[in-house]
């Protein structure tokens, strides 16, 4: 096999997914980085398969085909993508944005617009609470720094949207999924990714102890995370459920034009 370059996610959510791959330097190359950077280097050619936001599906390639089997998803509330607020929701009026993933803050104008009946002014900020909310009333924050995140203790609401999108359609939500162009992945690529997505599922705990690095409370949050709020399959529900993100997206303005999804072999 010809080796594969590969651009994923640096977050704690990708390495079930990746999970073994980089000691197989023969069929990929593997590198990390924040989401929205996934998508501008598969659109660029510079991977040829990229763990991608499921919004730049829409937005790259029109030959875009997708690794079947094998996603980043949650079906309820996914602890790692939320709004923090500091007012009720229908009194939010800006909402800043962190635009590390671009299908995130998708999600969040598609909520606003269909679920909670608002239409806010956007910012886009870095992630860093404090100065986010010190100029809108909520933010969007993901990734590892909004499960650090005590919303509690700050005196906001924490509004997981994961279980936000189901309580809306009743489906899964898919993040990310392994996106390359036509032609690119070989049924051997293929099945090395979904056995990667096995091994990794089976090792969770494994995983997490890497992550917590001795700290138990960091070790039980990272699992908790990985076992009970994602789901790493792409199968019926998560592909109705990514079409019905896209239908959505794309009435909202916020992508071109539907696309079949396409899976390789």
């Amino acid at each position: 096999m010809t080796a594969l370059r590969l651009g994923a996610v640096s977050y704690l959510n990708t390495k079930p997914l990746v999970y073994g791959l980089e000691a197989l330097p023969d069929q990929f190359d593997l590198r990390f980085d924040v989401p929205a950077k996934c998508a501008t280097l598969l659109h660029e050619g510079q991977v040829d398969l990229g763990l991608i936001p499921a919004i730049e599906f829409l937005r790259g390639a029109d030959d875009y085909w997708i690794v079947p089997g094998v996603a980043i998803a949650s079906e309820g509330n996914v602890a790692s993508v939320a709004v923090f607020s500091q007012k009720p929701i229908e009194q939010v009026q800006t909402i800043a944005l962190d635009l590390s993933s671009r299908t995130s803050v998708a999600l969040t104008r598609i909520l606003c617009a269909k679920r909670w009946g608002i239409a806010p002014a956007f910012t886009p900020a870095e992630p860093n609470l404090s100065a986010m909310l010190a100029r809108a009333d909520a933010a969007l924050v993901i990734g590892d720094p909004a499960m650090a995140i005590d919303a509690g203790a700050l005196g906001l609401t924490k509004i997981d949207l994961g279980g936000e999108w189901h309580a809306l359609t009743g489906l899964p939500f898919v993040y990310a999924m392994w996106t390359g162009r036509q032609g690119v992945v070989s049924p051997a690529h293929c099945s090395a990714l979904r056995q990667a997505r096995e091994q990794g599922g089976a090792n969770l705990a494994r995983i997490a102890a890497q992550v917590g690095g001795g700290d138990a409370d960091r070790t039980d949050r990272a699992l908790r995370y990985l076992r009970d709020n994602l789901k790493y399959g792409l199968g019926e529900r998560e592909a109705a459920g990514l079409r019905r993100f896209h239908e959505l997206a794309v009435d909202l303005g916020l992508a071109p034009a539907l696309k079949p999804l396409n899976f390789y072999s």
